[in-house]
């Protein structure tokens, strides 16, 4: 009998569980329209006044999608590359010119998918971070300028694919590291400069196969161990490689000036 009155009280003595209160917006018309919401919150928000070109709807202004260098709204920039905001033309840019316009953060790797570059001016600017490996994709370029800025990292091998560079201007930056024996491969290389840097380690001898330069300049750096003979057959007689930690014996062609301003402290 009391187990029948449990059941009894059970069945009729309970009353049914009310629905949980969902604030939200109920209507079925509105961007953010949640199915789950019993009470309306006056929190809709509508097509017409939040949408972007793209169709997206929220209330987010960094997600609004943007016209691409092709005019296409949402686009991916096919044939062109967009640099600190500019566009440029994959097929017709063969100059970029932007030494002294005060342009920050790193060089973007998409700069190398400007394939038919002759001439790059990136000096005097306060751009930092690494020299992208993908500036090996641009084999067309004859000049590379970059001095004068806050470049750190070390020099990327892919720099050797240059072989049409006669000018490699690289001075007055944070770059470390040894110097790529790739830079052999630069053949018709007529200056390079490396001054004011942190370079380390020692000279390669790659650098005698440069037999085009008029002007070597490697000073100011950390350069360690012996000056390779080499360095004698590339084309500038009277190389530039003093204030490092270079140590003899010294090849003929280097100036006394330079042999008297090494740091031999560490030298054997």
């Amino acid at each position: 009998m009391q187990y029948l009155l449990f059941i009894l009280l059970f069945l009729f003595g309970c009353s049914p569980t009310e629905p949980e209160d969902v604030y939200g917006c109920t209507d079925e018309s509105a961007c953010n329209f949640n199915a789950d919401a019993n009470i309306f919150d006056n929190s809709c928000f509508y097509a017409e006044d939040w949408e972007d070109e793209c169709g997206v709807c929220d209330l987010v202004p960094s997600n609004d999608c943007v016209q691409d260098c092709n005019g296409v709204w949402g686009g991916d920039n096919e044939g062109w590359v967009e640099l600190w905001g500019q566009c440029y033309n994959i097929e017709t840019t063969t100059t970029l010119d932007l030494g002294f316009n005060w342009l920050t953060g790193e060089i973007p790797v998409e700069i190398g998918n400007l394939t038919n570059l002759k001439y790059l001016w990136l000096s005097n600017n306060y751009l930092t971070g690494e020299i992208p490996s993908s500036i090996g994709n641009l084999t067309n370029l004859e000049t590379l300028s970059l001095y004068n800025n806050q470049l750190t990292g070390e020099i990327p091998s892919s720099i050797g694919n240059l072989t049409n560079l006669t000018t490699l201007d690289l001075d007055n930056n944070q770059l470390t590291g040894e110097i790529p024996v790739e830079i052999g491969n630069l053949v018709n290389l007529r200056r390079l400069d490396l001054v004011n840097n942190q370079l380390t380690g020692e000279i390669p001898v790659e650098i005698g196969s440069l037999t085009n330069l008029n002007y070597l300049y490697l000073n100011n750096n950390q350069l360690t161990g012996e000056i390779p003979p080499e360095i004698c057959n590339q084309g500038d007689s009277t190389p530039s490689l003093d204030y490092n930690k270079l140590c003899p014996p010294y090849p003929s062609c280097i100036s006394q000036s330079d042999i008297n301003s090494q740091d031999t402290s560490e030298c054997d």
